[in-house]
């Protein structure tokens, strides 16, 4: 396995120059502000973020078990013809030829644990989504020869998918005060952005967000919400049902906490990789035929045209919107490619990345969810 050392960043934000870098009016993390301010190393790395096009790599950055689920649909997907975008099969991946690099932060994980307790590590958590970027933009601090060929045949991120919720509100603006102080031009995408646009692309509408009582605490969603929200014609709801044996059992927990809001609901928006969407989809069904004084609720409750939003079906279709808009296909007819990456407890106690197996992975992490 390779190593990559990640202490590096630590030290780098000693490196801070109030002369050099321009102050922001949203306070950002010292880890950014050392890193911008090593222009001839760390920053400079970042500055040509983004410029290699459709050569660079799509990273995927998050707990492990999310980062698996969502490469494995990544490389597998094929609901769209390659050659005009058609919502057609064309017994081809929609990714085909592209790169994928897979940054398990098995260190940090689980980030609910930094909003645990009186203190919150909010900065920590902050600095595991920058180290995330970095680590997909190769701007390690490498030390061997070896590293630093390792350095040149990986590819550098012209996207960063984060699955986490928790990084839309702690660190996706640190990612984007360091893009913008160095002249960064990679993509980024949140799972909570891209779902609440998804939800919201037809018009207003009155949304629920199943996720876990420590992302929504975390007021993560209501903060992206809100910013989106303009015409305040919209409602959002963020609901962690009680935990069941099934999903089936779970999805009904939730639809009798949304009953007492006592509004419609249009879509639901599922903030957990390892759910199947297939039994949501028939237990909606079974919903809709009433056969119960439960059931009839809900389908009142339920608009006529609600629907369900999946957390990966949504970074999928905001990944290949960027790669068609923006011309970064690789137009490689190969199949898609996944180096995995894991962060671990270095001998220092510090986090180092390392390179594992495809075979590793599959054996350490969840089955994939269609």
């Amino acid at each position: 396995m390779k190593h990559y050392l990640l202490t590096g960043l630590s030290a780098l934000s000693l490196l801070v120059s109030c002369e050099t870098v321009t102050v922001q009016p949203r306070p950002t993390i010292p880890l950014v502000l050392g890193i911008a301010a090593d222009t001839s190393g760390q920053g400079g790395l970042i500055a040509r973020a983004g410029s290699r096009g459709a050569d660079g790599s799509i990273a995927i950055i998050g707990e492990p078990a999310d980062v698996t689920i969502l490469a494995r649909r990544f490389q597998s997907i094929d609901a769209v013809d390659n050659v005009d975008g058609r919502s057609v099969r064309d017994s081809l991946p929609d990714f085909a030829g592209e790169s994928f690099d897979a940054i398990m932060d098995a260190f940090n994980a689980p980030y609910a644990h930094f909003l645990e307790g009186p203190a919150p590590e909010t900065d920590s958590l902050r600095e595991a989504a920058v180290r995330g970027a970095m680590a997909a933009w190769d701007s390690l601090c490498y030390r061997t020869a070896s590293d630093r060929e390792a350095l040149l045949r990986k590819h550098q991120a012209k996207i960063l998918v984060y699955t986490s919720s928790l990084h839309a509100a702690y660190g996706l603006f640190d990612v984007d005060t360091l893009q913008q102080l160095t002249g960064g031009k990679s993509r980024v995408l949140s799972v909570v952005d891209v779902m609440l646009d998804n939800a919201l692309a037809s018009g207003p509408r009155n949304l629920a967000v199943w996720t876990t009582p420590e992302v929504r605490s975390s007021g993560a969603w209501e903060q992206v919400f809100e910013g989106k929200n303009t015409s305040g014609n919209a409602s959002l709801s963020v609901l962690a049902p009680d935990a069941a044996l099934d999903v089936r059992t779970e999805l009904r927990n939730l639809l009798r906490q949304y009953q007492q809001t006592g509004r419609q609901l249009h879509v639901l928006l599922v903030d957990r990789f390892d759910v199947d969407k297939a039994p949501l989809a028939s237990e909606v069904a079974m919903i809709r035929r009433e056969g119960t004084e439960e059931d009839a609720a809900f389908n009142r409750m339920l608009a006529p045209d609600f629907r369900v939003v999946m957390p990966a079906s949504a970074l999928i279709s905001a990944t290949y919107g960027i790669l068609r808009r923006d011309r970064l296909f690789t137009h490689r007819i190969l199949r898609p490619s996944i180096r995995y990456y894991e962060t671990v407890e270095g001998s220092q106690g510090t986090p180092i990345l390392q390179e594992v197996t495809a075979a590793y992975v599959q054996s350490t992490y969840v089955p994939d969810i269609d």
